[in-house]
């Protein structure tokens, strides 16, 4: 029995329901920033697989949905590979992290266009400056690793 997949839509209303109510960093909706990732993705080249990735490519990370709901998903087991290699593990070091990111078709794509959204200058700039300058660093490192072009 064929089973049919989740369409766009779909996912991105998925995602939206279970980031409900969760604000980023700069208190702005979290759904925000997973709409200027999948954007992201599309306006790199990406294929469905990898903007349904971009909307959930946070979800098992931050607990919005459970690994078991992600394994029982009508999704492309390309897109589920993609979200399981962008869910960084609690102590699991930067280095394995981009490692599995590289070695996982489609997957570095989605993280550019997420590090690309997470390093913006205007999103940055309402922070502190002590946060601003952490995640700057931090995701200047990811970019290095990643093997992508500084931002």
């Amino acid at each position: 029995m064929t089973r049919t997949l989740l369409t766009l839509a779909e996912v991105e209303a998925l995602a939206r329901a279970a980031h409900a109510g969760r604000t980023d960093k700069a208190g702005r909706p979290y759904a925000e920033h997973l709409r200027a990732v999948a954007e992201g993705v599309l306006e790199r080249g990406g294929d469905d697989d990898q903007v349904a990735a971009a909307w959930l490519h946070d979800a098992v990370e931050d607990d919005a949905l459970s690994r078991e709901w992600l394994d029982a998903a009508a999704l492309a087991p390309r897109t589920k590979e993609i979200v399981l290699a962008l869910t960084k593990g609690e102590d699991e070091p930067p280095e394995a992290y981009a490692r599995r990111i590289r070695t996982t078709p489609g997957a570095l794509l989605v993280k550019a266009a997420d590090l690309a959204h997470n390093a913006d200058p205007a999103r940055l700039a309402v922070l502190d400056e002590h946060t601003r300058a952490r995640l700057a660093k931090k995701y200047a490192t990811m970019r290095a690793l990643l093997g992508l072009p500084p931002s």
